[in-house]
């Protein structure tokens, strides 16, 4: 919600008025020196987590009754009405009213394509402006992979959903999981009893939603219009009736099979030598642009602990080739703790994000296996999947 300074106001006079966390009105207008210095006045100032709305004036009102009414304050209502004379309402006349959000913006119940991920966060960045959204590159057919990023904090935590398409509920997922968080921070709201406010303080978090945006609506929509592409994949997926099976990207490689870590072994064992809806790991390790994408997000960011998120099985993987870092066990005790998800150190892959991730950088990285059953995963499992989840990344952010 944008207001207009008045004089001798201040973004610490503006969190106590509207009951803000100061360092996420700061953050909402970085433009700004000081939190405590006088703003200049009809300066455009963001405060997050609020809209507005209008309001008609019954008969006998005042602003002071109104504000009582909509319990807020005298002051919210003169900051938000400066052109109107409050000695002078009447009946019928119309003030804009604040409006604190409290309900969640996104809505992850429904088949979560590229196109509802663009619009939830564009959203989001309205009504949450110290959030700041990036693109790191291109998909195949050019969609940005969008990067989230909210925090201050020294650790840097970063989370990645729908490296394989057919899993897309593990963006519905990361989405909720993100409108959460920031609801609840705007609100002084705790998440599952645990202050959000020190958690922001504590650790910058990065977001990659949809590693695999092409595939993703490949599987959610049909083959693409573009002959090119639908040329493509109708000669990748062969006799297939449907894309429900298809894990690839759109050129119809295995994205999570992709890195230089034990390569060369993934690919040898594989039965699939071409593209194909599943399990191919390419030519060469890091020829697709979305892989490549993330291996040059990693490199550049420094992150001190990665969080994959897939479907299925209800685990979660943290070994890599034994190069994993001593305090990787503690975190997965406490994610197995919080979760129920069954902690699994090793398992017989290779070429995948984490593997990768360990191998480089060797430090805490996690494959979550959210839900049971045969991906896509239904939405009924949508609500059971979340509270899950919800678990770890707390645990992801205060570890």
């Amino acid at each position: 919600m944008k207001v207009y300074a008045r004089r001798g106001d201040s973004l610490w006079y503006y969190s106590q008025l509207f009951g803000l966390p100061l360092n996420l009105i700061c953050d909402s207008n970085p433009e700004v020196a000081s939190s405590s210095e006088l703003l200049n006045a009809g300066e455009e100032i963001v405060l997050p987590g609020f809209t507005h709305n209008d309001y008609e004036v019954q008969a006998l009102e005042t602003i002071h009754t109104i504000a009582q009414k909509i319990n807020i304050s005298t002051d919210c209502m003169m900051l938000l009405n400066q052109g109107k004379d409050p000695g002078r309402l009447k009946p019928g006349d119309v003030l804009t009213v604040p409006l604190r959000i409290t309900q969640n913006i996104v809505n992850p119940r429904k088949p979560y394509n590229y196109q509802t991920l663009i619009k939830d966060i564009e959203r989001l960045i309205g009504v949450y402006p110290f959030i700041q959204c990036t693109s790191i590159g291109q998909s195949v057919m050019g969609k940005p992979l969008h990067h989230i990023r909210l925090g201050k904090g020294k650790k840097k935590i970063h989370w990645n959903g729908s490296f394989h398409a057919n899993e897309w509920i593990t963006s519905a997922v990361i989405m909720n999981l993100i409108n959460d968080y920031l609801r609840c921070l705007t609100n002084y709201t705790p998440l599952r009893g645990i202050p959000c406010i020190p958690l922001y303080e504590q650790a910058e978090l990065s977001i990659v939603p949809m590693v695999n945006p092409d595939g993703v609506d490949l599987v959610l929509n049909g083959p693409p219009s573009e002959s090119l592409f639908k040329e493509l994949v109708e000669n990748i997926n062969q006799d297939r009736l449907d894309y429900l099976g298809w894990k690839a990207n759109i050129r119809g490689i295995d994205l999570n099979k992709h890195f230089p870590a034990n390569w060369k072994i993934e690919k040898t064992r594989k039965e699939e030598k071409v593209p194909s809806p599943r399990d191919y790991p390419g030519d060469l390790p890091l020829t697709e642009p979305e892989a490549l994408a993330m291996a040059s997000l990693v490199d550049k960011e420094h992150f001190d602990k990665v969080i994959a998120v897939h479907t299925q099985g209800e685990e979660f993987y943290w070994g890599y080739e034994g190069l994993e870092p001593v305090e990787s066990e503690a975190i997965a005790e406490e994610f197995e703790r919080v979760s129920t998800y069954k902690s699994v150190r090793y398992v017989d892959s290779h070429a995948g994000f984490k593997d990768w991730f360990i191998q480089e950088y060797k430090k805490p990285g996690f494959t979550l296996e959210l839900g049971r059953g045969i991906n896509p995963l239904p939405l009924s499992q949508y609500d059971t999947i979340y509270q899950k989840t919800l678990g770890i990344f707390l645990a992801s952010l205060y570890i």
